[in-house]
């Protein structure tokens, strides 16, 4: 029989977020810090809105592009947190999370052989989209001793006469690490300098803990080369309503438009108007579920130092990278020993590059009480492995 496969397909690796999420689910008593979900409710307002679409029988399709209500609230939103503006007609485009953002704006930007600069530690989906546009990927490692932030200097060293695209993952998902503003001028100055263009994942752009977060987008120069990606996700505990977006210049958004109608039609009509009910009265819930977050992240950095377990300080998104090199194993069995013995799923830093190798990716989506659960299996099982190498 003929292979009915495509071998880019194949050949994709399986994300290695979700191998742990599905063992734990299967185990009694256990505890996850694996997923990047927000333990939050989607705040009842808004739920309230989608509720009283379906009561007026808003079920329809809505334009492709999204509903004008929704388009004109992203602009109002991106204008008021991150002073960026937007023609809602013709820069906007409402998709089904930040997800398809990322995969159509690579497939209508990439020809053959066109080179993709992913930074890793980053989220799971870049390199596969981007192989799956026809791209080439090019990874550049992050290092812990730049708090895995993208330099001017590594960005540099990584363009060919080849690239065309970087992907500028901050906040981050693993690390939670930042870029200043201070980081994005430097970083723009290179991509002016060497005419590329960036796709900028800030679905965690609500979620920073040291200065309000700033918009690659924002850097004079950049918004004519930057697709911005973002979306209610993480920032309004909306994750199963499955709506995000991306803003652009005209020429890019067209052209991934055509590609939305083709494979998706348009996003969910109810979550369209849920959203446009978040963005336009749902910054006291991002503020009241940001502060909560701190919290979390302030208790886990306090608790990693407690037990001497080395961990750089996150400002982002809600995600702790802790350091286990002192332990000798790869992060794939500390994490698989950590499951078994201790019965706390989290995700090993190998599931978003090969330079998370040595880390663990901690989410603190959930409850401050599972969480102090689940440190204090860390810190026993941390305090048997300093055991078997002989010192405590």
């Amino acid at each position: 029989m003929r292979n009915p496969l495509a071998d880019k397909a194949v050949e994709l690796k399986p994300s290695g977020i979700r191998k742990f999420f599905d063992i734990v689910s299967e185990m009694k008593d256990a505890i996850s810090l694996g997923v990047g979900e927000p333990d939050f409710d989607t705040p009842w307002h808004i739920r309230d809105e989608g509720i009283y679409s379906l009561e007026k029988g808003r079920t329809f399709y809505t334009s492709n592009a999204g509903l004008k209500e929704l388009k004109v609230e992203i602009c109002n939103y991106l204008k008021r947190r991150f002073h960026l503006s937007y023609d809602y007609v013709s820069e906007v485009l409402v998709t089904v999370g930040g997800s398809e953002a990322i995969d159509i704006a690579l497939r209508a930007m990439i020809n053959p052989g066109d080179e993709v600069l992913i930074p890793q530690p980053s989220y799971v989906s870049y390199e596969p989209c981007a192989i799956l546009a026809d791209a080439v990927p090019v990874i550049i490692n992050l290092k812990a001793e730049n708090e895995f932030r993208l330099t001017a200097a590594e960005l540099r060293e990584a363009i060919t006469d080849k690239t065309k695209i970087l992907v500028l993952p901050f906040p981050n998902n693993p690390t939670g690490a930042i870029m200043e503003q201070k980081n994005l001028e430097e970083i723009a100055e290179v991509i002016l300098e060497k005419d590329i263009f960036v796709i900028s994942d800030e679905i965690y752009g609500e979620l920073t803990y040291k200065e309000d977060h700033v918009s690659i987008a924002a850097i004079p120069g950049m918004q004519e080369r930057t697709i911005l990606i973002n979306g209610l996700s993480k920032s309004h505990a909306m994750t199963g309503w499955r709506l995000g977006y991306a803003c652009g210049p005209k020429e890019i958004i067209a052209q991934m438009l055509k590609i939305h109608q083709y494979a998706i039609m348009c996003a969910p009509t109810t979550s369209q108007y849920a959203a446009v009910e978040a963005l336009k009265n749902g910054d006291e819930d991002v503020k009241q579920m940001r502060e909560a977050y701190n919290q979390r992240r302030r208790y886990l950095l306090y608790a990693f130092r407690q037990m001497g377990l080395e961990c750089f300080e996150p400002y982002g998104a809600f995600y702790v990278f802790p350091c286990i090199k002192e332990f000798g194993m790869t992060s794939e069995k500390f994490a698989e020993r950590f499951l078994a013995e201790e019965k706390v799923a989290v995700v090993p830093g190998t599931a978003f590059g090969d330079s998370g190798e040595g880390f663990l990716r901690i989410s603190y989506a959930y409850s401050l009480e599972n969480l102090k659960v689940a440190i204090g299996r860390l810190e026993k099982f941390v305090h048997r492995l300093r055991e078997e190498q002989g010192r405590s």
